[in-house]
């Protein structure tokens, strides 16, 4: 447990109220740092956390034994154990996600506009931390090193609250950044990890001293935080990604992509569920693409048109499977008559994450690109690059099928807000009610 935590439950407060007051107290001292300052801080964790390989693995390798029984048991899936296994290059590239939060500009003081309403009064639109960030996630422990890097380059204190299926790779993780930020003369409150059930309850009444709210997680897990929440809650939401493979594809580009759609890694949010085939191509299609799923290991359902065209191999599906995040090595595939219907299938079963369609056709590309409602519209590209690090962001806090405040992967953009400063020369606004006049005039 990290310092601040047993503090927090030393005095007889509830610990995350006690920790959120603490976080603001650091968030306050962070939006005060410079650039230089957040940068040096960031490539100490990322050092400290390649010297400290050992250490993470051994940690989470006690989480997955502990976890085997339980997927024996079928209570816990094979994606979720495979979010929560952490490799010598899984902390190599949490390091590396690090330095690459180091590298991206700084998301702090940039002027946005700047106005002056008259002569010695300039209005000036200027970032700014959030303040204090809490994400409530998973499973998946490389959160930690993601959520914490983005968060001190932004200028915000975090409070995470991991799953018990990770807590003690998440105490070695957070542990280190703890450790750094001690080093970097910064205070240890700026990132701290939350314990108990009792601890997420108490946080979602926080709304004083928590700004932003973050689940990560399955649907019925957002949706259960966002109900309960006091505090303004950006969801994590589901990944119910399409690959539609249109009537003028390139059959080669088309199985490349829907295979590494699917198989690079069926447990994230961005892997693709459902294949679309138009009915133009599907006779010639279909077998091929069946085929080298299911020797990769895909368990393949299909709609009626689909099962004809492959009568062997591929299950049935049913209506549910057309909304089901399979997480899993499992895909469902649809004969669509057009691109018309294929776009109608996407906006009554998707999730608004991310939507592909591969096609030769431009004119085609275009209005799936343009009428397709998600975050992310892909041409002739997989899925799987719906991520903050291949989009150049650095890390992710998250992903959002939202469309207020951040949409898709959320880096530091969503990270900061704005503050307006005005600065003056003595001027009133009772002035202006005696002839006065504004400039309004752009700098």
């Amino acid at each position: 447990m990290s310092a601040g935590a047993n503090e927090a439950h030393g005095n007889g407060e509830s610990g995350a109220a006690e920790a959120a007051r603490r976080a603001r107290r650091a968030s306050r001292q962070l939006a005060m740092l410079s650039d230089q300052q957040r940068n040096d801080a960031l490539l100490l964790a990322a050092e400290r956390l390649e010297e400290s390989e050992g250490q993470i693995v051994a940690a989470n390798a006690e989480d997955l034994r502990a976890a085997e029984p339980l997927v024996r048991a079928g209570t816990m899936s094979q994606a979720m154990l495979a979010r929560l296994h952490i490799s010598e290059k899984s902390v190599a590239d949490m390091a590396e996600r690090v330095r690459s939060v180091a590298r991206l500009p700084d998301p702090l003081r940039r002027k946005l506009n700047q106005t002056e309403l008259d002569s010695g009064l300039v209005l000036t639109k200027e970032t700014c931390p959030l303040g204090v960030v809490a994400v409530v996630f998973e499973s998946r422990p490389d959160v930690v090193p993601q959520v914490a890097s983005l968060a001190l380059k932004s200028g915000n204190a975090i409070l995470l609250k991991g799953g018990r299926e990770a807590a003690h790779t998440n105490e070695a993780l957070i542990g280190v950044w703890i450790e750094t930020l001690r080093e970097s003369g910064m205070s240890a409150d700026a990132a701290q990890l939350l314990h108990s059930r009792a601890d997420v309850a108490e946080l979602l009444e926080l709304d004083r001293d928590v700004d932003l709210l973050i689940p990560r997680g399955g649907r019925d897990f957002v949706e259960i935080i966002s109900r309960q929440s006091r505090i303004p809650v950006l969801g994590h939401g589901e990944g119910i990604c399409h690959v539609y493979v249109h009537s003028a594809a390139d059959f080669e580009k088309a199985e490349r992509i829907v295979l590494d759609a699917k198989l690079d890694y069926p447990a994230a949010c961005n892997a693709a569920e459902t294949l679309l085939v138009d009915a133009a191509i599907a006779p010639r299609f279909l077998p091929r693409m069946v085929e080298n799923l299911r020797a990769a290991g895909v368990e393949v359902r299909g709609c009626e048109r689909t099962r004809a065209i492959v009568p062997s191999g591929v299950d049935a599906a049913t209506e549910r499977d057309w909304a089901t995040e399979y997480g899993d090595l499992i895909l469902s595939v649809k004969v669509v008559d057009g691109l018309d219907h294929a776009i109608a299938h996407i906006h009554q079963y998707g999730s608004g994450h991310t939507e592909a369609i591969i096609t030769g056709d431009t004119g085609a590309a275009e209005r799936f690109l343009n009428e397709v409602d998600a975050a992310g519209v892909y041409h002739n590209a997989s899925t799987r690059f719906a991520d903050g690090y291949r989009y150049g962001l650095g890390a992710e806090v998250g992903i959002s099928n939202g469309k207020l405040h951040a949409r898709g992967p959320m880096g530091l953009e969503g990270l900061t807000t704005y503050k307006y400063k005005l600065r003056g020369s003595g001027q009133t606004v009772g002035d202006y009610k005696s002839g006065r006049k504004f400039t309004h005039r752009p700098l």
